[in-house]
Parts: C-alpha cells; structure tokens; sequence
C-alpha cells in the first residue's frame, strides 16, 4: 500500500513537473524547446519528440471563416460597428413593434408608455451638438449612397472623411449637407467609383457649385491624395445604363485608350469623353444611340459630346 501512493505522489509530481516546463516552454527531460501543435492539440518537444499529457483549452470559436463576410454572419457577440451611426452602432434601440416578448399585441396604455420611452431613448442616443451632427451628417451620407446605388464601402468611407473634418473642426461656417456630400463625393473617388457632381447635386440638397467648393476645402484640409478621373471608370456605368453591346464598349475602350495616348483627354470633363466614346462606339457597331439618350444617362450636354466626338473620331483616324 505504501509502495502504491508512493508511486501515486511520483506520478503527480512528475505530471506537475511537465505542466509547469510546458508553461515555460521547455522540455523537463532535455530542456528543448516546446511547440503547440494547433492541429493535433497537442504540445511536443522539438529536440527528444516528447508529447506532454495536458490538453491545452481552446478559447477561440468552434466555427470557422474564410472571409470577412463569413465571419460577420457567424459571429454571435451582436452587430459589427460602423461608422454611418454617430454612436458607430454600440448602442440599442426600442422595437417599433407594440408587443411583448411572447408576440402578444400591449394594451393601449402600454403602448403609450412604449413610445415615451421611445421618445427619451432617441433624446439620449445624442447627448449634445456634437453626437447631433453627426447623426444628421451620417444620415444624409446613407440617404445619398442610397439614391446613387453606392456600395457599403464607399459609405464607410463617407463617414470616417467626415469625422475626420469634425475632429479637426472644419465645420464652422460650413453647411452639413454640403460637408456630407463632399465626403461621400471624395469616398466614391477613392474607391474608383466616380459619379459625376450633377448626380450628386440631383440628390443632395445643395447646389452644384456649392459641393465642388466644399470638396476642394475638404481634400485640400484633410490633405487627400486622390488621383485625377479616368474616363475609363465611367464606361461600365453608362454602358449599363445605356444597354449596349460588349463590342461597343471595347470599342469605347479602345477610342479612349488612343486618345490617352495622344493626350487629347487632358483638360476635358472625363464623363464628356465616357460619353462621346460610348456614343462614336454605338455608331461604329451600327446600334445608333441618339445624343439626346446618351446625355441624358451621362449629365452631359449635347454639345460636349458632339464635341467630344469629333475629337474622338479623328485622332483615331489617325492612329489607324
């Protein structure tokens, strides 16, 4: 019997031993180093193979993902922050629903207590000018990015141009509409999704001139290394808006392509060429858009695309 626990107590001590040089990453029978295998789960010495019996916990999740999406829709600790909220979305919000946690519609009483509470939490979420600002800025970026069919990220991006101006108090004496959409303006640059301003101004609440001044104030602040328009990005937009053929827009492609090398883009609105070069590249392919058709898709006056057109067409004369 003495014989057995004294066995017993050699065989904790020795496991005590090896968890406590495993802790310290080395080997109590070499003292080599030890590896964690996260495959296998278990953790073995590099120099004598020996594999220790403690089985290290896994506290990272049982799922796995691939992709940034996937592990969104997977995670389980609540929705992801974004900066289009004031509060970038680590705040909750009263249901507009008027029933209980069984889906029982409230009683009238409970119900007028349900929208004061609505009430007060909606006057809380914005504690003073500050939060209110960027409530109604993001909202508007979010209004704007909608109509115009602008992706998530462009949005994003909005949002962190425009906290960026509010923390470095650019503002003052400036309009909040007219900031917002110079922010989502820039946002969409940057991600190589151009849109002309006249589409801006169409959804925005201020006028044209009143973006472009307030777009160069803000690159010019925040010192935003945006790179000039290629009339290249405008091409897939106003293609599909105009329903043409694939031949068509390689042909513009190519029309732009051989006026970019002979510089006569230089100085010209790059939506007038877009247009010009889809317009020419319908009547190369015998589909015969009208002006009238392409300008109204593109924001573009007639006269610029006729303009435009000529110049297209005969400096690729030439190069043929």
């Amino acid at each position: 019997m003495m014989a057995q626990e004294h066995t017993q107590e050699r065989s904790i001590d020795e496991r005590d031993r090896e968890v406590k040089s495993a802790n310290d990453n080395t080997c109590p029978e070499c003292q080599g180093h030890i590896t964690l295998n996260s495959d296998s789960g278990e953790a073995t010495c590099e120099s004598c193979g020996l594999v220790f019996e403690d089985d290290p916990i896994d506290h990272g999740p049982e799922w796995r993902a691939f992709t940034s999406d996937e592990r969104d829709e997977k995670s389980r600790v609540g929705a992801p922050t974004t900066q289009l909220m004031h509060d970038k979305g680590l705040s909750t919000t009263i249901g507009w629903q008027d029933k209980d946690a069984y889906g029982q519609a409230v009683s009238g009483r409970k119900r007028a207590q349900l929208q004061r509470l609505r009430t007060w939490d909606e006057r809380f979420r914005t504690k003073d000018a500050h939060e209110r600002n960027l409530k109604q800025a993001l909202g508007e970026i979010s209004r704007m990015a909608s109509a115009l069919g602008l992706p998530e990220s462009v949005r994003e991006t909005a949002g962190v141009l425009y906290r960026r101006a509010v923390e470095q108090n650019l503002l003052p004496g400036r309009s909040i509409e007219g900031m917002s959409t110079a922010s989502l303006y820039a946002a969409a640059r940057q991600h190589g999704m151009p849109r002309p301003l006249t589409e801006f101004a169409d959804v925005s609440r201020i006028e044209k001139i009143r973006i472009q001044r307030a777009y160069r104030y803000l690159s010019r602040e925040l010192g935003l290394e945006i790179e000039p328009e290629d009339p290249m990005q405008y091409i897939p937009q106003f293609a599909s808006s105009l329903d043409v053929s694939d031949e068509a827009e390689r042909r513009s492609r190519e029309l732009l392509e051989v006026a970019k090398d002979n510089a006569v883009h230089s100085g010209k609105s790059p939506a007038g060429l877009a247009a010009a070069a889809l317009y020419a590249a319908t009547h190369l392919t015998n589909e015969q858009l009208t002006q009238e058709t392409v300008s109204e898709v593109a924001h573009v006056s007639r006269v610029t695309i006729r303009n435009r057109y000529q110049e297209l067409l005969e400096v690729y004369a030439q190069h043929d």
